[in-house]
């Protein structure tokens, strides 16, 4: 018999309309089996969008990511992985959080992640809520995976760069992350890898740090001309070196994923996506070295039938997928 490193419910048994919503149907990680410890994933929710710049909402995305997931079943047939086999995975529930001040909301989501049960073997997955709480999750990933020196590689798909130093006086909102995180160590931003960037900007100046501080960029249109040749040059230099992979759901065009607070139109399709995900498990090196993730940004009062945050779990499902992959090997 197969073990299984996550404990599922049997859905023939256990309708997937029923039973206690977490992510994928992974165990709560209070009842994680001691022969399922210590697992490999805590996958939890950052309910805040007190960061954006545009539209409100994203706070309710991990409720309604959970809530689609359950459909997620744990075969990829592209792979040929029983992700279930291979990866104990776990739903650490909620962070608390600070829903009024941006700062000290990355302090509060830091301090949950930092937290989480067997650092150095647990990695954090996080649920968003707006791409301000990249920062904190980032911040625990790096902590837990023993303070690398020169800081993670960023793997980061997403409709806009993230690398201003302020909007309106604010200095942690969802336009920040990678800036702050560049001045506090945690990101080298030499092995930041930004694909999927497009749409029109404020001025130039909005890509000025990202450039000037050595970020690679992969527009979306520049992508489809040339496909993974940037890519590929930049995950062969990343190499082995601990790895943070972010997915803004607005690099998919709202055609797809209308839910979000900023869309941004022209962008991937939901299996371009896919397709991005997947090419990293088959690129020239093979899967990254995982330490932390997240997905960030899904709207869902803009949402149509709950369509975001189907791909959104899906994204979720890929990504460990990846991590699945290299465990295998």
């Amino acid at each position: 018999m197969t073990t299984q490193r996550t404990k599922l419910a049997d859905a023939r048994r256990t309708p997937r309309f029923a039973g206690l919503v977490t992510f994928g149907r992974y165990p709560r990680i209070e009842d994680v089996a001691p022969e399922n410890r210590p697992i490999d994933w805590a996958i939890y929710g950052a309910p805040f969008d007190s960061g954006v710049t545009y539209r409100p909402g994203a706070r309710f995305g991990p409720r309604a990511i959970r809530e689609e997931s359950q459909y997620l079943k744990p075969y990829h047939i592209e792979h040929d992985l029983m992700i279930s086999e291979v990866l104990s995975l776990a739903d650490a529930g909620d962070s608390a959080v600070h829903t009024y001040d941006a700062e000290a909301n990355t302090a509060t989501v830091a301090q949950f992640a930092t937290d989480l049960p067997d650092p150095g073997t647990t990695k954090p997955f996080m649920l968003g809520g707006d791409h301000s709480n990249t920062l904190a999750n980032m911040r625990a990933a790096y902590h837990r995976a023993g303070k690398p020196a020169g800081g993670l590689a960023l793997l980061h798909f997403d409709s806009h760069v993230d690398t201003l130093d302020e909007f309106l006086g604010e200095r942690y909102s969802h336009a920040s992350p990678f800036i702050r995180a560049v001045e506090e160590g945690i990101l080298d931003p030499k092995r930041m890898l930004s694909v999927g960037i497009k749409g029109p900007l404020n001025t130039r100046d909005d890509l000025a740090y990202a450039r000037d501080h050595g970020v690679t960029i992969v527009t979306c249109e520049q992508w489809r001309r040339e496909g993974y040749e940037t890519i590929d040059r930049l995950r062969k230099a990343i190499g082995d070196a601990p790895t943070y992979l972010t997915f803004d759901i607005d690099c998919i065009d709202p055609v797809f994923a209308p839910g979000t607070g900023t869309p941004s139109v022209g962008g991937f399709t939901s299996y371009e996506a896919l397709a991005l995900l997947r090419h990293f498990a088959s690129g020239p090196i093979g899967p990254p070295n995982l330490v932390g993730a997240d997905v960030v940004e899904v709207l869902p009062d803009r949402d149509v039938a709950g369509n975001t945050a189907l791909i959104a779990a899906h994204i979720v499902f890929e990504i460990l997928c990846l991590d699945g992959l290299r465990k295998r090997c």
